[in-house]
């Protein structure tokens, strides 16, 4: 991730917290022990057990760097309760097209698309914040179409 001042709701914080925890603790402690096991195989050179659980060990060490540097940049995010307006952590609901759709506004370290949380730098992510019930608001995407959406409820 590009960006180095990362948004992150409350949520999204202690979520990647529990994922630092497990990989410091359990994972590792998991890959070592496949890496003295696949020692034990004999010559490393052509072992392919130990290769695997080598790189599975680096991709760890990366994903514990990776979050240990956005919770340290992190700016966490309070979503106002008694706000009427869409802001960083607030779930909406839209209406494209005859159809309603439900998304959590979130900072882009916590997207993830396929639980419908989205980020606040993606299109639809901007064209929502700052927008109260009812308005209409168009995202522009990447490749220039429109998506026209009816805001038809929002909760903190």
């Amino acid at each position: 991730m590009a960006e180095s001042n990362y948004i992150l709701t409350k949520e999204g914080r202690e979520k990647l917290e529990e994922e630092l925890h497990y990989l410091e603790t359990e994972k590792r402690a998991e890959i070592g022990e496949r890496i003295k096991v696949a020692r034990e195989f004999g010559d490393i050179s052509e072992n392919s057990e130990y290769d695997d659980a080598k790189n599975e060990q680096g991709m760890v060490e990366a994903r514990i760097a990776e979050i240990t540097r956005i919770l340290s940049e992190a700016t966490v995010v309070t979503t106002p309760k008694r706000s009427s307006k869409v802001n960083v952590g607030s779930t909406v609901t839209v209406d494209m097209g005859g159809k309603e759709r439900t998304f959590t506004i979130v900072g882009a370290a916590e997207s993830d698309t396929s639980t419908g949380r989205i980020s606040n730098e993606s299109p639809v992510g901007q064209a929502l914040l700052g927008h109260k019930k009812g308005a209409e608001v168009v995202a522009v995407g990447p490749t220039g179409r429109e998506t026209k959406m009816k805001i038809v409820k929002i909760e903190h």
